[in-house]
């Protein structure tokens, strides 16, 4: 039973506010003494009180006024008093003269740690166990330790960090990989072939340059950011190695057990799996089918296979009137050889888009609202997605627009239907959407609401690349020559789906291959 010195002392250590110990005690100019977050709360209730402007600033002890607020300072001493009382010190004086250490005790009831309350997962005390844990399964302190198993926890540290070592070195050799791939050689091949053919081909040699060292560029970049992550990944791991096997060598069990998983901490937060990434070129541009097959296979010779485009079907290369028909289809065929012959989805066409009866052109049409048999979740803005998605593989389609103000892009399933103040269209404002908006005089690339102007020239005829598995999504403008516009680099989690946007009068009609 604690003497009348040590309840003395406990009064005067409470605040009268919250009636408990001190929490960074501050004094008022009158001398008395509260926390001061407790006195900073009761201040702005006053000052909602209608009573406020007469009264002011007052001290709940005294009642005494205040014309301005007190500049609340911290009461050293008294803070160290407290913190003595919180350790035990303090209440030792009045106890049987045995230091009891913090730790030891509860705290919530400053009583000691008696039992291991398996259900809350902590130490309990003899009052815990009446009014919280009367119901839960509680151990004694040996028998919960002989189950923890410390041991296995050093040893899967160890076998964490030879793992994390090995997909260290197997980072570094793919770097080296990546430095040493026919990078190099594929860019002298291409510009000694450019050389040969620089009046014909002079648009593209420096772009095919410029396209393969930016792929390196981005591979290693990918790379070096996984080998800096798995360093980051090591250096925590053996932070919690240290901190395992200072826990065995604790002789106290209560310490040990309240004491969290570390196995668990460390599994939830920082488990990482690195996934290496190969570097291939592909997409490269090549000549235009308006030079001629004989500058087509000059540049090509000698290429490596991982870049080289496929041969056309042979069926396509004896019916020379289907190349008539269609004079970039060999060209293009070989460049994405994927050509995917894409339809509307006439459920999620908005009102005013009036969609041809293949499906396979839409015209906006703001003086008549279209009533399609088929009912769906339409799009608000003048919007439409494709009935086709790729959730993997490479696949490629070509669109011709009728004028500019329009945009085309790939989505989620996901995508809004509602308009977004501010915006008439909804693709490229969020992470699950990229889109190319043609403007009159300049391209805009959309991504999470950000956009990025692009001086190239104009055209209505526009081809898309999708790269599904490599995150590469690419526009290219289609005339008297073939051109890369813009690219995305991003990872794809779920299918995508082509979707535009057509301003007033506009029309967009999807390109078929048979």
């Amino acid at each position: 039973m604690a003497s009348p010195i040590s309840q003395k002392l406990e009064e005067k250590l409470v605040c009268s506010i919250c009636l408990e110990l001190f929490r960074v005690p501050v004094t008022l100019p009158c001398g008395h003494n509260f926390c001061k977050r407790c006195i900073s709360n009761h201040w702005q209730k006053q000052k909602q009180e209608p009573t406020w402007a007469e009264s002011g600033y007052t001290c709940p002890e005294c009642r005494r006024g205040f014309n301005q607020c007190p500049e609340l300072e911290k009461n050293v001493t008294l803070c160290s008093v407290v913190e003595l009382a919180q350790d035990g010190e303090a209440w030792a004086l009045g106890t049987e003269r045995c230091k009891v250490a913090s730790s030891e005790l509860c705290p919530q009831h400053r009583r000691p740690l008696e039992l291991y309350c398996k259900d809350e997962q902590r130490c309990i005390c003899c009052v815990c166990t009446v009014w919280q844990c009367q119901q839960h399964q509680r151990v004694l302190f040996e028998e919960e330790r002989s189950k923890r198993q410390v041991g296995t926890m050093v040893h899967w540290c160890l076998t964490s960090q030879a793992l994390l070592e090995e997909s260290m070195e197997k980072a570094q050799e793919e770097s080296e990989r990546i430095k040493q791939d026919s990078s190099e050689g594929l860019k002298s091949v291409i510009l000694s072939k450019f050389a040969l053919l620089r009046k014909a081909l002079e648009d593209f040699q420096w772009q095919t340059v410029a396209r393969i060292e930016q792929e390196q560029a981005v591979a290693l970049g990918r790379v070096g950011e996984d080998w800096t992550l798995l360093k980051d990944r090591l250096d925590i791991l053996g932070q919690h190695r240290e901190r395992a096997q200072q826990l065995l060598a604790c002789p106290d069990n209560r310490t040990f057990l309240q004491v969290p998983s570390y196995r668990t901490t460390y599994t939830q937060n920082h488990r990482m799996v690195w996934v290496g990434r190969d570097l291939k070129a592909h997409s490269v541009p090549t000549p235009c089918h308006g030079q001629g097959h004989l500058p087509l296979e000059l540049l090509l010779e000698d290429l490596p296979s991982c870049v080289a485009p496929k041969a056309p079907d042979p069926v396509d290369q004896g019916n020379p009137s289907a190349h008539r028909a269609t004079p970039k289809a060999p060209f293009m065929l070989l460049l994405f050889p994927d050509h995917r012959n894409l339809t509307f989805d006439p459920k999620t066409a908005n009102k005013y888009l009036e969609l041809s009866k293949g499906n396979r052109k839409a015209k906006h049409s703001p003086s008549t609202i279209c009533r399609q048999q088929e009912q769906g979740p339409r799009f608000e803005p003048w919007q439409v997605l494709c009935t086709q998605g790729y959730s993997h593989g490479h696949h490629y389609w070509e669109v011709k627009i009728s004028s500019h103000s329009v945009v085309l892009g790939v989505t989620y399933h996901s995508l809004c239907q509602e308009r977004k103040q501010g915006h008439k269209f909804n693709i490229g404002l969020d992470g699950g959407s990229w889109g190319l908006q043609v403007r009159e005089d300049c391209y805009l690339a959309w991504h999470k609401g950000r956009s990025e102007k692009i001086q190239e020239q104009l055209c209505r005829n526009l081809g898309v690349s999708l790269d599904y598995g490599k995150g590469l999504l690419s526009f290219y403008g289609l005339g008297e020559r073939t051109w890369l516009i813009h690219s995305f680099h991003s990872v794809f989690t779920e299918p995508l789906y082509p979707v535009f946007w057509l301003c007033e009068g506009r029309a967009v009609e999807l390109c078929w291959r048979d």
